[in-house]
């Protein structure tokens, strides 16, 4: 099952970038996944159909969970879903209604303001997190 993580717009900071990379590394020890840059948000929705994904749009306006309700989220998808996950991140006027409507979860990664390119760099470290607490790795509670 392959995960995607999908931005609008491209990488202007070189260390974005680096950071970017290396999650996707270590994400990759335990799923298969890509990093996916979009022009848009047309680009998203025609993405969530080839294959057909289960959408995660991030949005202030989400819903926030703990690590560890994300880790059940993403375990509970895996046992029982055999959709691939396309998380997303949008562009800075936020998703389009329809493309709310779309999306399985809206996550929020907290009340406050990341610019977009550092929200992808937490969303990274999240689900790599979640994915070291499903497998019990002990990258989770060295904080």
């Amino acid at each position: 099952m392959k995960w995607k993580v999908a931005w609008i717009g491209k990488t202007r900071e070189p260390a974005i970038q680096s950071l970017t990379d290396e999650y996707l590394k270590r994400i990759s020890r335990y799923t298969e996944i890509e990093g996916v840059t979009l022009k848009d948000e047309a680009a998203l929705r025609k993405l969530c159909d080839r294959p057909r994904h289960t959408l995660i749009l991030l949005d202030a306006r989400g819903k926030q969970l703990s690590s560890e309700e994300l880790a059940g989220y993403i375990g509970l998808h895996q046992a029982s879903n055999p959709q691939p996950l396309l998380f997303a991140i949008g562009p800075a006027d936020g998703f389009s209604e329809d493309t709310r409507r779309g999306a399985t979860l809206v996550l929020s990664l907290g009340k406050m303001t990341l610019a977009h390119e550092l929200a992808r760099v937490v969303l990274l470290e999240q689900l790599y997190r979640a994915l070291t607490i499903l497998k019990g790795h002990p990258y989770h509670l060295g904080h």
